[in-house]
């Protein structure tokens, strides 16, 4: 098997969020550690400007984006900047919507695993109303969520097929 882990998450919230997240793990380059996994996508409806983006720990949507828990956090970290050494695993930071509410994304990190013990598969990725702070806000929810605000897009994080 040895070629690339895809994963998709398509992303809905409100009346108007949406869009879809792809996840690529390219094996030699997490066994490097040199991007780990590159996140490429495209959401729609936002406001125009910052909007936090994070994995969350739960793959539920039964309560909207709500259920999902808070971010995927396996080491016990605090909330930080995704180039920050103490930061939760799910901590992506900012996403940029345009004056046309479209944000596109294209970002690698190195602690969002799509396999192995700290794997995001089943997981949900969402999109918060508010830009995040990352951890230097002074704010009381700086240093777990970001201070990013509401849920308002989400969704859970599934293989991709191969074809």
């Amino acid at each position: 098997m040895g070629g690339s882990i895809k994963a998709v998450a398509v992303i809905s919230g409100g009346d108007s969020v949406k869009g879809f997240i792809q996840f690529i793990q390219d094996p030699a380059a997490a066994a490097a550690a040199a991007g780990g996994v590159h996140v490429k996508g495209r959401i729609s409806g936002l406001n125009p400007g910052l909007h936090g983006f994070h994995i969350h720990a739960l793959g539920d949507t039964t309560n909207g984006c709500n259920s999902t828990g808070p971010h995927f956090n396996p080491l016990n970290k605090v909330h930080g900047s995704p180039l920050d050494a103490e930061r939760h695993a799910g901590d992506l930071g900012n996403i940029m919507a345009g004056s046309d509410g479209v944000a596109h994304i294209n970002i690698a990190d190195t602690q969002i695993p799509l396999s192995g013990q700290h794997s995001i598969l089943g997981r949900a990725v969402v999109v918060h109303a508010d830009a995040d702070d990352l951890g230097k806000g002074g704010h009381e929810l700086s240093k777990t969520t970001g201070n990013a605000g509401a849920r308002v897009g989400c969704g859970i994080i599934g293989l991709q097929s191969s074809v």
